[in-house]
């Protein structure tokens, strides 16, 4: 009963985060300090209860852990602070799954929610960028031109990963006898053709976030939480910062949006729970 209500809170909060961030760009600052709160008050009154210190060192090693990753992220330009929040406040609650669902994980929980994230976020992102792409077709040129100037080295590296993972595999397979060398070389193949997804991905996005998140507005359509586009850091402007701008004289600015990504946090959540590691999940079915 315990981990179920933690994750209550966990999903209800990151599907919080979700629709506000859809909405407004801004993920509100209440939503992932109550969930970061929760989750280390609960664990600190189960240390208490089952005079163990371990349920708060693991709430606080990957709360602060995944913490530490987001604001990496956000000081890289890729993720906002909301962002980094989040994944924080899921670390907090649930350092391991809920003992009443039955989910077979390959590593610690939090760690098949942390690589889901990103799995699964790339298809989220995938969507959302084509939505985009398709209002602005402007991207697509900008994609493959992209593409082509970058061609030789995302080749190279590809190759590279492949015959590692080969190499890897036949080692795997002279440890484990039920590991066979078609499924060593299927394997391959298909992390090859993830890497090369991603690879496009990652391009295709680039291009989007380049031509199709950028825009020119006149100083009086500036509003609090922009991004102006020479802000290394995804954090929007402040109520000062607006009114300091709009003395400014000036009469245009360049904004940028990116992927309101959010939304993959609950989803890679209950994915986890409820199938398990996705790069595993899909191998399984498709190699």
């Amino acid at each position: 009963m315990f981990g179920l209500i933690l994750l209550s809170i966990a999903s209800i909060g990151s599907i919080l985060a979700a629709y506000f961030d859809l909405k407004t760009t801004e993920i509100p600052d209440e939503i992932p300090y109550v969930m970061m709160g929760v989750g280390i008050l609960a664990h600190l009154i189960q240390t208490i209860l089952v005079w163990n210190p371990w349920p708060l060192i693991n709430s606080l090693v990957f709360g602060l852990g995944f913490l530490g990753f987001g604001f990496l992220m956000y000081f890289l330009g890729q993720w906002g602070g909301g962002d980094a929040k989040i994944l924080s406040a899921i670390g907090f609650l649930l350092p391991q799954a809920p003992k009443e669902i039955d989910t077979r994980l390959y590593f610690p929980f939090p760690l098949s929610f942390f690589f889901n994230l990103f799995f699964i976020g790339a298809v989220y992102m995938i969507v959302y960028a084509l939505i985009v792409s398709f209002i602005n077709k402007k991207i697509w040129h900008g994609f493959l031109k992209g593409l082509k100037a970058d061609s030789k080295i995302l080749v190279f590296l590809n190759f590279v990963l492949f015959v590692f993972t080969l190499t890897l595999g036949i080692f795997m397979m002279k440890q484990f006898e039920f590991i066979s060398l078609e499924f060593v070389i299927n394997f391959s193949f298909f992390i090859l053709s993830m890497s090369l997804g991603l690879s496009l991905l990652w391009k295709f996005v680039k291009a989007v976030e380049e031509i199709g998140f950028k825009k020119r507005i006149p100083i009086s359509e500036l509003k609090v939480g922009d991004v102006p586009v020479d802000y290394k850091v995804w954090e929007g402007i402040t109520e000062k910062e607006l009114k300091k701008i709009k003395r400014s004289g000036r009469k245009y600015i360049w904004i940028k949006e990116g992927v309101r990504f959010a939304p993959a946090f609950p989803l890679a959540l209950l994915f986890t729970l409820f199938f398990g590691d996705a790069i595993i999940w899909f191998a399984f079915r498709f190699v």
